[in-house]
């Protein structure tokens, strides 16, 4: 295994020659959320061993580093985004020795690893909050949060209006110590998540201290979640529409006019404030520190999307997650609208792309485009961006959502609405490693979530071993994409008149990349002869200098010749 290790390693490194030091700039990093990747331990939740086992799947994938969701201790009332202590595990995922182990195996595979951070909110388990619940108002230990006085007779009423993205309202009143209802404290997501107040120096410094936990431990970087909402505006003043604002907020939920969304977010009184970038920039200190290069990627929604480029300045951030491109519609002339302004807009600041087709707070990309022959185009087309490409797991396997019960559903926007908003889950339900096993390999106990008898067929053993799997069509594009668009010379976009519902764009003196997105072939001269390298589906034709590319089909071309 050592050997066989050693020498994917070299030609790793063979790949990657010519490769800018700033790793995260071309990478292709991989998802990992934990409690559904892999179980060690029969407890029918995945844990870090179980990612530690799966390593040499992510190597044989060819990615470059992981990213985890949270594995923090937790009551998990939000799938570990409640986080009661940042610089330790829940029992549930291992332990700290595990996730220590987890950074190591993966460096020696030459995977470098990535942890989810988060600013906006603790978990009400925490001491913290535990502590300020048993205080007074105006206390030192109220101030870490955000504590108000209630509107109305007897104060009955939340400070304003604001809407949790969870649904119902922001503001849950707690019981004082004599027993009656007292002050209310603001939670942008579920109650059990209380916001932090940036504006408290301690919270400022502990999280520093978690930067330097994890960063001492040898992690690579960070990915930060809600990084646009450490500072709030005025939590005494209402906004004038806040369920609109709560749907347009939520990756998950469709159904609205696009320019109306961009018109709510681009107003939005708990995110997108401008002191946040002060943190950042003494986060980037921090992470200059160390000798090796570390990173950090923001989850940010913020329109106009040119504001997301203040948080990938020079010294602050490295990367900020691109949502606009994950929203996108299968269609040629709005896919080169955001990946144009996208590159355009991080220019300004140096800063070097990032493209995310799905995560785990949004539906998977097959369901959302409701074709598995569009999301293999759609892969293809990403994966020959430049900048980084975030693999969300089973992404690779062209999963859908999960077919889940109303009775077993967890995520708390689902509770929160008595049933009426289906949340999350259908994006987190544990992947399927083997056709023929107990639930598809992924544990031999009972999973947290169902796996439906339809998992079969995306199972990794039944895809490795077919020749046009969504699977081996992930492992091809990225290494050719390694070989092909990761160097030096081949950064630049270069785009070409098209047919309307073609894209149409070369990178370097070589490639070529032709998608459409028509239900009708269509013909294209790329004026050079050419051969396909890789194709989402077959069907291309190649005659002269003309090429057929079929409906909802991306090919990659390479020049001959040169």
């Amino acid at each position: 295994m050592l050997g066989t290790v050693q020498n994917k390693q070299n030609t790793l490194n063979e790949l990657n020659k010519g490769v800018t030091d700033n790793w995260w700039e071309n990478a292709v990093i991989y998802q990992v959320y934990p409690r559904s990747f892999k179980d060690s331990n029969g407890d029918g939740e995945g844990d870090l061993q179980g990612v530690i086992q799966q390593l040499p799947y992510l190597q044989d994938l060819g990615i470059d580093a992981i990213w985890l969701s949270p594995f923090y201790k937790s009551p998990n009332k939000d799938g570990g985004y409640d986080v009661s202590d940042p610089r330790d595990v829940d029992p549930r995922f291992g332990t700290l020795a595990d996730a220590e182990e987890l950074i190591q195996r993966a460096h020696e595979s030459g995977i470098k690893v990535i942890f989810d951070i988060v600013p906006n909110h603790f978990s009400s388990d925490h001491v913290w909050f535990k502590a300020a619940l048993a205080s007074k108002p105006s206390s030192a230990e109220r101030a870490r949060f955000h504590f108000a006085d209630g509107k109305g007779e007897n104060g009955n009423q939340p400070p304003n209006n604001w809407e949790s993205l969870f649904n119902g309202p922001a503001w849950t009143r707690v019981i004082e110590a004599d027993g009656k209802p007292g002050q209310w404290y603001l939670h942008l997501f579920d109650s059990s998540q209380p916001d932090l107040n940036w504006e408290n120096a301690e919270v400022a410094k502990d999280f520093e201290r978690t930067l330097h936990f994890w960063l001492d431990r040898g992690l690579d970087g960070f990915r930060i979640d809600v990084a646009h909402g450490l500072f709030k505006s005025d939590v005494k003043e209402d906004h004038r529409d806040p369920k609109e604002l709560t749907r347009a907020l939520r990756m998950d939920l469709g159904g609205m006019d696009p320019e109306v969304r961009k018109a709510l977010l681009s107003d939005i009184p708990f995110f997108g404030q401008g002191q946040a970038h002060e943190i950042y920039r003494q986060w980037r200190t921090i992470f200059d520190s160390y000798p090796e290069k570390r990173m950090a990627v923001a989850e940010a929604l913020l329109y106009p999307t040119s504001r997301l480029a203040d948080y990938v300045r020079p010294d602050e951030l490295h990367q900020v997650f691109n949502f606009d491109y994950m929203g996108a519609e299968w269609n040629a002339s709005k896919i080169i609208k955001s990946v144009k302004s996208s590159i355009a807009e991080l220019s300004t600041v140096g800063a070097s792309p990032s493209w995310v087709m799905n995560n785990h707070d949004s539906p998977r990309v097959v369901s959302r485009l409701k074709s598995s022959d569009r999301a293999r185009a759609f892969a293809l087309l990403t994966h020959a961006l430049p900048g980084s490409v975030y693999v969300y797991q089973g992404e690779e396997l062209g999963m859908v959502e999960g077919i889940i019960p109303d009775e077993v559903r967890q995520d708390p926007a689902f509770i929160r609405s008595g049933g009426k908003d289906k949340g999350r889950d259908g994006a987190r339900v544990p992947l399927p490693w083997n056709a023929s096993a107990k639930n598809f390999g992924f544990s031999g106990g009972n999973p947290w979530l169902p796996m439906h008898q339809t998992l079969k067929e995306y199972s990794v053993d039944l895809q490795n071993t077919e020749v046009n799997s969504f699977l081996n069509l992930y492992k091809m594009s990225l290494t050719l994409r390694k070989r092909f668009l990761n160097q030096e010379n081949s950064t630049q976009l270069i785009w070409h008149d098209a047919p309307e519902g073609i894209v149409h764009f070369s990178r370097g003196s070589e490639f070529i990349l032709l998608a459409n997105t028509t239900q009708l072939p269509i013909d294209i001269d790329v004026k050079a002869s050419v051969m396909v390298l890789l194709q989402s589906q077959s069907g291309a034709s190649l005659i002269g200098t003309i090429v057929t590319v079929p409906p909802d089909t991306t090919l990659w071309l390479r020049k001959e010749n040169n």
